[in-house]
Order: structure tokens, then sequence, then C-alpha cells
């Protein structure tokens, strides 16, 4: 009986920090990562070009328009998703759920400003390269990457259970 309470006491409270943090409209990860993304980003730049920030502008000297890093290149759905993934997994101790969500986060922070400043200096270098690379990297890339990183994740962390699917599982066995 113990065992029941604490699953469903656990269950209860991961998919209700998940319906919170999707409210309002993910604002909670924009709010996070904005600054977390674009003061690293122009600083990089600041190295090879001569850049100026302006709220969520970056000005190089050589380009034709500024860069305007805006909540999709931010991806807060994504930082969700990799949320989503990590909490929608049952037991798995508070402080261990901590590192996982804190590894998949500044994984995907350092990998999305990395893409940022790769195609900034695309944008800036060779502007006919950038659609194409800006279309792969947001279509393709995005899914590739978040994955990647769950994967990488239930290795690193020795995760053997699945999304949802152990969840259900266990819900029905504690129903029976």
């Amino acid at each position: 009986m113990k065992d029941k309470k604490r699953f469903v006491y656990s269950l209860f409270l991961r998919y209700f920090v998940l319906l919170v943090a999707a409210l309002p409209k993910l604002e909670i990860f924009y709010f996070i990562f904005t600054p977390l993304t674009v003061y690293p980003v122009y600083f990089i730049l600041n190295i090879f070009f001569e850049a100026s920030l302006s709220k969520d502008l970056i000005f190089i000297g050589s380009a034709s328009s500024p860069i305007q890093i805006i909540g999709s290149c931010i991806a807060g759905a994504a930082y969700y998703l990799l949320l989503i993934l990590n909490l929608s997994v049952p037991n798995i101790k508070f402080s261990k759920r901590l590192k996982m969500i804190g590894f998949a986060f500044s994984l995907f922070l350092i990998i999305n400003i990395t893409r940022i400043v790769l195609l900034s200096a695309i944008f800036v270098l060779k502007p006919t390269l950038f659609d194409i690379s800006h279309k792969l990297s947001w279509y393709i890339g995005s899914v590739v990457l978040v994955l990647g990183i769950w994967f990488l994740e239930t290795s690193v962390f020795k995760i053997k259970e699945i999304p949802f699917y152990t969840d259900i599982k266990s819900l029905l066995k504690h129903t029976k």
C-alpha cells in the first residue's frame, strides 16, 4: 500500500510539474534561456566580428542586416520536450533526476549556442548558404538533437524505463 501511495504521489507530482511548466506558452523556458543564449552568442560573435547587442538583435559591421535571436532560436519547446522525457520516467531519485535535467539542458544550451554562432557566421560570410543551412538545422537538426540528447542521457544515467510506457504499465499494475 505504501508503494502504491508513493507511486501515485510521484506520478501526480511529475505530470503536475509538466503541466505548470507549459503554462503560459512555455514562458518559463524563454525567461531562463533567452539571456543564457543571447549573451554567449553575442560574446562569441564579438570575438570574431565587430558586434554590438541591442536586446535580441546582434549587429555585425559587415552584415547587411542584424541577427535577431527570436523565440524559435531559443527553442523553448525543445527544453520542454527534454523535460517531458525526463519527468515521464518513473523510479528515479530526485537528485539523479535533477542531474539528468541539468545535463540535458546544459548540453542542449551549449549545442544551441554553437548552432546559432555557426549560422550567424554563415549569414555574415556566405549569405547565400544561410537559408538552406538554417532550414536544415531547424527542421532536421532540432529533432535529431533532442532525441540524441535523450539517448545519451539513457546511456550516461543508465535509464532502463521507457517514457510514458513505464508509467502506464505501472499504473495498470497498481489498479489491479
